[in-house]
């Protein structure tokens, strides 16, 4: 009985600490740059981007010479890092809003793939310093 009980609590003890030991500090804040190319209705849509303190900002064009901004959320898990947004757009294509995921390829390339309402569906291509 005392065996099962102390297992149970150092179970829980390690499960925790996982889950709430801290990340790596880093010296300094590095914005994560990445590049956007893909497509709707036929036209072909760009963006830059960066993300910061799991922040980012993607400064993209879509159809009709459609400009605008997305300030996009992302959550940070171990390999892949799923994000949503929402932006403004010239051009009277208003308000969109985005998803997708970045997944990092290698220490310093990460890929991703997501949708903008405005500027469809896109893939991504970034680096880690």
């Amino acid at each position: 009985m005392k065996i099962a009980v102390i297992t149970k609590i150092l179970l829980t003890s390690i499960s925790l600490l996982a889950l709430f030991a801290p990340g790596k500090a880093s010296a300094q804040l590095i914005p994560q740059p990445w590049v956007s190319v893909g497509g709707k209705d036929g036209d072909i849509t760009y963006a830059v981007g960066a993300r910061a303190l799991n922040f980012g900002v993607e400064v993209g064009t879509g159809p009709d010479g459609a400009t605008g901004v997305d300030v996009l959320k992302f959550i940070s898990l171990p390999v892949i890092s799923p994000y949503v947004g929402v932006g403004l757009y010239s051009e009277d294509k208003g308000v969109a809003v985005s998803g997708g995921v970045q997944v990092g390829a290698t220490d310093h390339v990460f890929v991703g793939a997501g949708y903008n309402s405005i500027r469809g569906f896109n893939g991504q291509l970034g680096i880690r310093f």
